[in-house]
């Protein structure tokens, strides 16, 4: 079974899990004037509690073959002109959240809206008619690099990642 198929499975399981639980609810109880739904009431609850563990069962152990080799499973991507090799779990991580955090710390990166020219009056005497520069302690240019890669990296792992889940079998 490759990790798309896996996935898919899991949410179906978990979709077929939802309604056993809804039929539990619904049928778990009746009022002794009421006619039961089915001829063995108990016997349908019973076989639904035991088809929703197995399916809970079920998916535990898909979840646990992805994540194992969501581990195992290095995957190269091109990011900003260079091959960078990780496990499809670093990636994962990478897509999460991780990218989106270097991004926000790049674009702290500016003028914080400081403007340049002469101050004609000030109470200090230091810079009073002097032309004011602004400082900038990392490079202009790094930084419109930096934010274009780091905007970009969540496609580009999503993209390869859709290609990698769906050739790479479960361990």
């Amino acid at each position: 079974m490759k990790i798309i198929e896996g996935m898919k499975k899991i949410k179906d399981l978990t979709k077929k899990a939802e309604d056993i639980r809804a039929k539990i609810g619904l049928f778990c109880a009746d009022l002794d004037y009421e006619t039961p739904m089915y001829p063995d009431q108990r016997k349908e609850v019973d076989g639904w509690l035991q088809s929703h563990s197995d399916m809970l069962k079920e998916i535990l152990s898909l979840r646990l073959s992805i994540a194992k080799t969501n581990l195992a499973t290095n995957v190269d991507i091109e990011i900003g002109g260079k091959t960078v090799t990780k496990s499809i779990a670093e990636w994962i991580h990478r897509r999460r959240d991780l990218s989106q955090l270097e991004l926000t710390a790049w674009k702290k990166l500016s003028d914080r809206g400081l403007q340049e020219g002469g101050l004609a009056s000030t109470s200090n005497p230091q810079v009073a008619g002097r032309e004011i520069k602004i400082r900038r302690y990392y490079d202009p240019k790094q930084r419109d690099e930096k934010v274009e890669l780091y905007t970009s990296e969540p496609m580009v792992i999503d993209a390869r990642l859709e290609v990698v889940n769906a050739i790479t079998d479960l361990a």
